[in-house]
């Protein structure tokens, strides 16, 4: 039996702390690179087409002041008339969006009436705000 301790040669030992530095940067690089590129964008050569149309975004501001004026874009219209005017600007636009501006003194009723138009013709609504002031 042999009980000497044997000599062991030189060890093997790895220092990873200027490795674990690089690896830390080379992270912090590809966050960074990541945000900056767009992941959903996906380049297409589309067909062209002599028929086809392009869908339109457009946003209309309707407005109601204090003495109950009916606005749409700037032209004042009647409150009976306001449905025809809505349905003509949603016949040139496929996708439409209104912007309602009412004053505060308006009531709940005539900002609601306006709502209903609104879903009766399929049309997207915002009401406009105004920020608190702080």
């Amino acid at each position: 039996m042999n009980l000497r301790k044997r000599q062991r040669g030189a060890s093997a030992e790895v220092h990873t702390s200027a490795m674990n530095d690089i690896m830390f940067f080379l992270l912090l690089f590809f966050l960074i690179a990541s945000t900056v590129t767009n992941p959903n964008v996906v380049k297409l050569m589309l067909p062209k087409s002599s028929s086809g149309q392009s869908v339109s975004k457009k946003t209309i501001n309707v407005s109601i002041d204090k003495n109950l004026n009916y606005t749409v874009d700037k032209k004042q219209v009647p409150v009976d008339q306001l449905q025809n005017t809505l349905q003509s600007y949603k016949s040139l636009a496929t996708e439409l969006t209104i912007v309602l501006y009412v004053d505060r003194t308006v009531a709940i009723q005539d900002v609601v009436q306006v709502m209903d138009i609104a879903q009766k013709l399929n049309i997207k609504l915002v009401l406009a705000t105004e920020p608190k002031a702080k």
